[in-house]
C-alpha cells in the first residue's frame, strides 16, 4: 500500500470517530438536561416577603414551598415570655435567641409536628399556637409545651434582605 493511502485511512478513522463522538453527546445531552430542575421549581426555592406593614403583635402567614410559614411581629412582652422558660423543662430544648434571628420577628413553619396540621395562632395555655387537631400547645417562639407533638414547629432558613424583607429559603 502506498504511504498516501495510509494518511488517507487514518484520516477518514479519525474524522469518523469524531463525527461519533459529537453524535453520541448530542444525543445523551438531552437526556442529562432534563434531570435538571424545572423553572416553577427554581421559583419556588426561596421567596422575598414584605414585612413593613407588619405591626408588634400582628403575624402575618405567606406559603413557601406550599407550605405555611407564620412570621410574627413580637411584643416586648412576647420576647420577655419566650426567654423566660427554663429550657430544661421542656420536651425539645431550644432556646428563644437560636429560634429568632432579631427577637422581634419569629419566622417559622406554621405545621404542626404531630400529623401536620396547621396551628391556630394567639391561642393556647403558653399565648403563642394551637394546634386544635390534637390539642398540641405551642409558646411565643413556637416551642412544644403541651400535647402530643414531639418536637417544636421547625425554622426555616431566612435572611433579612433589608429593613422591610425577609427572604425565606
Amino acid at each position: 500500500m502506498s504511504e498516501k493511502k495510509v494518511k488517507r485511512r487514518e484520516f477518514i478513522f479519525t474524522a469518523t470517530y469524531a463525527v461519533g463522538a459529537v453524535g453520541v453527546g448530542a444525543t445523551i445531552w438531552p437526556l442529562i438536561d432534563q434531570m435538571n430542575p424545572d423553572a416553577s421549581v427554581k421559583a419556588l426555592a426561596s421567596t422575598e416577603v414584605d414585612i413593613s406593614n407588619v405591626e408588634k403583635g400582628q403575624s402575618i402567614t405567606v406559603l413557601w414551598r406550599g407550605k405555611p410559614v407564620f412570621i410574627r411581629r413580637r411584643t416586648e412582652e412576647e420576647i420577655a415570655k419566650a426567654r423566660d422558660v427554663n429550657v430544661d423543662e421542656l420536651k425539645h430544648p431550644e432556646k428563644d435567641e437560636d429560634r429568632a434571628k432579631d427577637p422581634e420577628w419569629l419566622v417559622m413553619l406554621g405545621v404542626c409536628t404531630h400529623l401536620g396540621c396547621v396551628p391556630l395562632g394567639d391561642k393556647g395555655e403558653y399565648g403563642g399556637w394551637f394546634c386544635p387537631c390534637h390539642g398540641s400547645h405551642y409558646d411565643t417562639s413556637g416551642r412544644i409545651r403541651k400535647g402530643p407533638a414531639p418536637t417544636n414547629m421547625e425554622v426555616p432558613k431566612y435572611e433579612f434582605v433589608n429593613g422591610d424583607t425577609i427572604k425565606i429559603g
